[in-house]
């Protein structure tokens, strides 16, 4: 007797229901300062959220089209409201009909650790960059110092937030974050803490001639060029 075998395909979205309307919120004003000031300027971000980071950038003159790519719908939804389009769906498996330079400047804000194959994703986005498009990512750091007393005391505990996020598909630390962004066609010009350092850890930096900073590194940013 043959015996059916029923497929479930994966659901992403539904990873994020139980998600509070927080959690899509919040711009990120760190990296809208990062932008050259034009407003002719046409942005990408993975991940967009509730689009706050795309407001605040329009609003500050920084873009004059702002697209935001956003699994969860009900987040993609509220986007819609302030940004110039959204596209809502799995960047990993959706098309990218973006035309060759489209895009001056793609932000990813906490959103690489979510993909299954991030550099794959990566190296898909960077033809619809212009060369020399600025480029700012950040990500949890599985190196921090804390990480590594829970590991070294035998715990992974999954969380609804953190680095330990429950929908994280993938870790890095400061080195392998920068090494898959030049594996995927961007030259990084730097990498570092998303809040800098304090005076204490300033000085354990400068001692350490900067070997130990990726254990004071709570989350990592990064900021990279499209590789001409």
């Amino acid at each position: 007797m043959a015996v059916g075998i029923a497929v479930v395909e994966p659901d992403p979205a539904g990873m994020y229901a139980a998600k509070a309307d927080a959690y899509f919120a919040g711009a990120r004003a760190d990296f809208v300062d990062r932008l050259p000031r034009n407003p002719r300027a046409a942005i990408l971000e993975i991940g967009c959220g509730s689009g706050e980071t795309g407001a605040l950038a329009l609003g500050d003159g920084r873009a004059g089209r702002y697209v935001g790519i956003e699994l969860y719908p009900a987040a993609a939804a509220r986007a819609s409201a302030v940004l110039s389009e959204v596209l809502v769906g799995d960047v990993q498996h959706m098309a990218l009909e973006f035309a060759p330079g489209t895009f001056d400047a793609l932000i990813l804000s906490e959103v690489l650790e979510h993909l299954i194959e991030p550099q794959a994703v990566l190296a898909r986005l960077a033809p619809a960059l212009k060369p020399g498009a600025v480029v700012l990512a950040s990500s949890p750091n599985i190196a921090h110092w804390r990480v590594v007393r829970e590991l070294l005391s035998g715990r992974f505990d999954l969380a609804d937030k953190g680095v330990f996020d429950r929908t994280h598909m993938r870790w890095f630390t400061p080195r392998t974050f920068a090494r898959m962004f030049a594996a995927s066609g961007y030259d990084v010009v730097r990498v570092g803490p998303v809040t800098p350092f304090s005076a204490r850890t300033r000085a354990l930096s400068r001692l350490s001639g900067g070997r130990l900073d990726h254990l004071f590194t709570v989350q990592i940013c990064l900021e990279a060029r499209r590789r001409a």
